[in-house]
């Protein structure tokens, strides 16, 4: 049996992190996601579709997205169910094995902000102790033609 879902959307709002009484992060979000298809009125219809995210993945989503912000998640599907008042609530999530970032954040003014941001400088030092970022931020060339 298989159980995936593959999503690209973006953030409706900011990501909620929490922690679980024995102290693992737990991050939610809400993912809007367009139907391949239009409507009469010659829109697209969108779903919003909850996710959610465990220990470390839920953290860096919980430092790094904020709303609007273009992401695709691999996970699966999880259905969770509740009673209440004699009534029984479906309420279905996807729960996120991982979570890529597609889009650049913005900074202050609205502009997408590049590679070479503070941002982008505090990122490059997870590459290893042998990079720094002024040796990343060199092998950055802007005159770079894409050859497609």
């Amino acid at each position: 049996m298989l159980n995936k879902i593959i999503l690209i959307g973006r953030l409706v709002r900011d990501p909620e992190l929490r922690y679980t009484g024995s102290g693992t992060p737990v991050c939610n979000f809400t993912l809007a996601v367009e139907r391949n298809y239009t409507n009469r009125e010659g829109d697209r219809d969108v779903d919003f579709i909850p996710v959610v995210t465990w220990q470390k993945l839920a953290e860096n989503c919980a430092q790094h997205l904020g709303k609007g912000r273009l992401v695709a998640v691999d996970g699966r599907l999880q259905i969770r169910k509740s009673e209440k008042e004699n009534r029984t609530y479906i309420n279905p999530e996807v729960v996120a094995q991982d979570v890529r970032f597609l889009d650049w954040p913005k900074d202050g003014n609205g502009q997408a902000q590049g590679g070479r941001s503070k941002q982008g400088q505090a990122s490059n030092q997870q590459f290893g102790p042998d990079s720094s970022p002024d040796s990343a931020e060199d092998m950055l060339d802007d005159d770079f033609d894409v050859p497609f």
